[in-house]
């Protein structure tokens, strides 16, 4: 995930400092901060009180669930969300499961879909897709398609300092943070991530998000992992204390466009 690429170890619960999800990349889940910073982790029943999802529940994940032999995504479709207890990868899905619901059913809808329709059990172009976007997915709004040919190019300068003012009054924004994966690497402080992001072209609200999930849930996007624009989060105005030219000119982070590589247009 992002610019590290070594096996992630999440940190124990007491080990995580309550400022880490004061960060903007938390956010989205500022109605479930108790449940972040609780002294002990909730358990799932607690967990299918306080998040309610209609049609879904979520499911303690042992041996006597996974000898249903059933497809993870397959479970989670027939109502049963396999959840790791004490975990924080499987808390953060939860949340954003609570936060986003119609997202991340579009997004196992289509999951299922190629499930069924792969007889060899080998993941295809689209399923890879979906699972960046679930695991690392932002999605950005830009009033303005024009603000994105820095972002077409890679000009991390131009696009972060050079459109800090846009970013500043809300021209271009993150307007939801979905990937939980992101956020449990997000919990040791110092790493540099990188978001997969889905940008939407119009005006703040929820209309945004709802524009997406109709657009996964009708295969619009998400169909191969090129798709998805890198986001080097800790570019963006105000979300690292260091902002300064020479940040923004390291190259392992801030990559440069491959040859060949073209995004889509936004949605509309």
């Amino acid at each position: 995930m992002g610019a590290e690429r070594r096996r992630f170890v999440a940190p124990a619960r007491g080990d995580v400092v309550a400022e880490t999800f004061s960060h903007p990349l938390f956010d989205g889940l500022t109605a479930y901060r108790d449940l972040l910073l609780a002294a002990e982790w909730p358990g799932i029943d607690g967990l299918n009180t306080r998040l309610p999802l209609p049609g879904r529940r979520f499911i303690a994940q042992d041996e006597a669930l996974l000898d249903d032999g059933l497809h993870y995504e397959v479970r989670v479709a027939r109502g049963r969300i396999a959840t790791r207890p004490d975990n924080w990868h499987d808390l953060l899905n939860a949340l954003i499961w609570a936060r986003y619901p119609a997202l991340k059913a579009a997004l196992n809808a289509r999951q299922c879909l190629h499930v069924a329709g792969s007889a060899d059990g080998q993941r295809n172009r689209a399923q890879q897709a979906l699972t960046q976007f679930d695991e690392s997915g932002v999605i950005v709004r830009v009033r303005d398609a024009s603000l994105l040919e820095a972002w077409d190019r890679h000009d991390w300068s131009d696009l972060f300092r050079g459109l800090a003012d846009h970013w500043r009054r809300g021209d271009i924004a993150v307007a939801a943070v979905v990937g939980h994966a992101l956020m449990e690497q997000a919990l040791l402080p110092g790493r540099q991530l990188v978001g997969k992001c889905l940008v939407v072209c119009g005006e703040a609200g929820d209309g945004v998000l709802a524009r997406v999930a109709g657009a996964i849930a009708a295969g619009e996007v998400l169909e191969d992992p090129l798709e998805l624009r890198p986001l080097p989060l800790a570019g963006i105005p105000d979300w690292h204390p260091r902002q300064e030219a020479a940040f923004y000119a390291q190259a392992d982070y801030f990559r440069p466009l491959r040859d060949g590589r073209v995004y889509p247009p936004p949605l509309s």
